[in-house]
């Protein structure tokens, strides 16, 4: 039971309190982040242990937050860290087990972060997946020679962009680290890892049944073209989607060895209205410092209309995507129940998104991967039961 000091000077009477401190007040004042000890002005408190012992469960608090918060924000990390001048603690990667010469170089390619690398798969396996004989399975032989070859395309097209950015990204919070920014690669070594990655991807392609040069090129040149667009245009996160959904034509023409524009059309097109709504949200975390340092983004450009505007780009790739099945005769029920839920997961990011809130900016982007995954099990399931 909580006790009251009387008394003066040379006497001092302790009164038991009919008035329990509140287990409320309790858990505030004894919390490592939410203290709220100057409202409760207790003497001993102030006493040099117990404020070295504050001190410890406070960094420990902030620590503790900081493996739970991912990316963080300028804003956030004042409010978590207390103090201007303290600095959130940082989770370690995997990456930072590998040996210190290949660590900046994996880093590059973002090898820590596969969701860029989904975002090829998807479009090539949908395409592939739909070329398929009805009721009978994809050819998974070329499934996964594009999955070994994606990996090393997306790390050539983060490896571009990042020579063309790298003095952009100095100025960015967010990617300020980043290696060739950094200076921890040199522009040349960047652009030998962009060639040898491209080569190593070049290698893989050439084992699919049907290959296609002249898709190839098209990426190359796309990805070598989508870091300037940023300073032309604000429709940059279409052009992107141009460069990202490349593989829902290679796809169908792997299996078939030619294309079928009343398939491949929309099935692109959706892609890239997909694209358009997950990369917005994704901009929006570096919205302040892109208007500081000048680069466009369909972020900057809709602004407070944001999510009218990716509602419609939902609307479109979930339409495109219906016409796709439509021309492809896949009529089977388990394509429609998987699409219903693929729409369903699109509302609940536009429906939730904070896009005040970096951290949450991320989680919505990351959690495309979902929707891919439905959509192409819609597909395969609908080509295997017709």
């Amino acid at each position: 039971m909580a006790s009251l000091s009387v008394g003066g000077a040379h006497s001092s009477l302790r009164i038991p309190s009919l008035f329990p401190t509140p287990p409320t007040i309790r858990m505030l004042k004894h919390h490592p982040v939410l203290n709220c000890t100057p409202f409760f002005p207790t003497p001993s408190l102030f006493s040099p242990k117990n404020l070295s012992l504050r001190s410890s469960n406070h960094r420990a608090g902030i620590a503790w937050m900081s493996t739970t918060t991912s990316p963080v924000g300028k804003d956030d990390q004042k409010l978590i860290s207390g103090q201007p001048n303290e600095k959130v603690v940082q989770v370690s990667s995997w990456i930072d087990y590998l040996p210190k010469e290949i660590q900046p170089f994996a880093k590059l390619a973002r090898v820590d972060k596969p969701i860029g690398t989904w975002f090829l798969i998807f479009p090539f396996a949908w395409s592939a997946t739909l070329a398929a004989a009805s009721g009978s399975i994809p050819d998974f032989r070329n499934l996964a020679i594009f999955a070994c070859a994606a990996p090393f395309f997306r790390g050539a097209a983060c490896t571009i962009n990042d020579f063309f950015d790298r003095d952009f990204d100095k100025m960015v919070e967010r990617t300020k680290e980043r290696p060739m920014a950094s200076g921890a690669v040199t522009p040349f070594q960047g652009l030998c890892f962009f060639a040898f990655q491209l080569l190593l991807s070049h290698g893989i392609f050439l084992q699919l049944t049907n290959y296609s040069w002249i898709i190839e090129a098209a990426f190359i040149f796309l990805s070598c073209t989508y870091p300037l667009m940023k300073r032309l245009t604000y429709w940059v996160q279409a052009y992107l989607g141009l460069t990202i959904n490349w593989g829902s034509i290679l796809g169908w023409y792997a299996v078939k060895g030619s294309l079928q524009p009343s398939i491949v059309l929309p099935l692109f097109l959706s892609g890239c209205f997909w694209t358009i709504l997950y990369d917005t949200i994704y901009a929006h975390q570096d919205k302040q410092d892109d208007v500081k340092v000048g680069i466009k983004s369909t972020a900057l450009k809709f602004g407070e209309s944001t999510k009218e505007w990716i509602t419609g780009f939902a609307i479109a790739s979930i339409g495109t995507l219906a016409l796709t099945a439509y021309n492809a005769a896949l009529a089977g029920r388990p394509f429609y129940v998987f699409l219903a839920a693929a729409s369903g997961q699109l509302a609940w990011q536009i429906r939730t998104a904070n896009l005040s809130s970096p951290a949450d900016c991320n989680r919505k982007f990351v959690s495309n991967k979902w929707f891919g995954a439905l959509i192409f099990c819609g597909i395969l399931l609908g080509r295997i039961f017709p």
